[in-house]
């Protein structure tokens, strides 16, 4: 059993541990709702409220024979927004929506590994054009990285791995442009993952690094560079890399 279903367990006994448990997971709200809309939601938006109070219920339905609390909440969000949005437009023509969430596309899946605390910092932040963080700085800063390689920061969550399998492999990929100089030095001149080179070192599979370049590039950058707060939501592959 994960940490946040076994949380979520012990938020049922009492008022004061599903407010505590309700507290410390706002950003996966926020990321849900994220997920849900297709765009990003801030906690000045209506659609985060209902996220909050779906959460809430999800805390309270909740039970082992349910899976994972992680994506029994996540479809939880998902179905009360979806019923929102379905409400909201028929008083609003002008409202527009992804055609996949007024069809219930309500698919019971995980949630992408990209962590969300990520997604969710980087929402409130891309709101908020005044905000000063750290974390600001340094998803800009990476931002502008990136751009050498032809995509964005906020292109990550598509191409992140998904599977315990394929994280691995791709903390090995990550591994090997950081352990070699002249290949991590190939992919910087090129401005494109050296899947040749990663492969004649690795043996991991060519398609596997073409679907998670953008990922793979990503994340050797920011733990190549001076990215302390990004770095902490690469921790499976720090793992990986025994630091």
């Amino acid at each position: 059993m994960d940490t946040m279903t076994q949380e979520a367990l012990e938020a049922k006994k009492s008022p004061e541990a599903l407010n505590s448990f309700i507290g410390s997971n706002t950003g996966f709200v926020i990321f849900s709702a994220n997920q849900a809309l297709n765009r990003y939601v801030t906690e000045s938006d209506d659609e985060y409220s209902i996220a909050l109070i779906a959460f809430s219920e999800a805390v309270e339905a909740f039970d082992e024979s349910k899976g994972k609390f992680s994506s029994f909440a996540s479809l939880v969000i998902k179905r009360r927004l979806v019923d929102y949005i379905r409400k909201e437009s028929r008083y609003n023509v002008e409202t527009s929506y992804e055609p996949a969430l007024l069809d219930g596309d309500l698919s019971d899946e995980d949630i992408t590994p990209t962590e969300y605390a990520i997604v969710a910092k980087t929402a409130q932040i891309s709101e908020e054009s005044s905000a000063v963080s750290p974390i600001k700085d340094e998803i800009e800063a990476v931002r502008q990285l990136l751009e050498r390689y032809d995509f964005d920061f906020f292109d990550l969550e598509k191409s992140s791995p998904v599977s315990s399998k394929t994280k691995r492999e791709c903390a090995r990929a990550v591994r090997c442009l950081l352990e070699n100089k002249e290949i991590f030095a190939s992919m910087r001149s090129r401005s494109s993952l050296p899947i040749k080179e990663i492969v004649a070192r690795t043996g991991i599979k060519v398609k596997l690094l073409e679907r998670h370049r953008r990922y793979i590039i990503a994340a050797a950058e920011i733990l190549n560079g001076e990215y302390p707060l990004l770095a902490e939501y690469m921790s499976y592959v720090k793992r990986d890399l025994g630091t």
